[in-house]
């Protein structure tokens, strides 16, 4: 009963490589583009909000992968 109710709980924060890599890069690039806007650097801030948009499109292609796999 404990080890069913530990592995569903685990089994919820687990990411896939696509979720963490994405997820990852959102953050980086958050960094970059409150940087580029703290030193008034207009390119290291685009690169921040590009490097950002990458990060959620593939954290959001690995949500899609994890509700597929568990629709399944």
């Amino acid at each position: 009963m404990i080890r069913a109710i530990v592995n569903s709980h685990y089994q919820d924060i687990v990411m896939n490589k696509d979720q963490v890599k994405g997820r990852f890069k959102e953050a980086k690039g958050k960094v970059k583009e409150i940087a580029g806007k703290i030193v008034g650097n207009k390119d290291l801030e685009q690169e921040g909000k590009i490097q950002n948009t990458e990060g959620k499109v593939q954290a959001g292609c690995g949500d899609l992968k994890e509700n597929i796999k568990d629709a399944l």
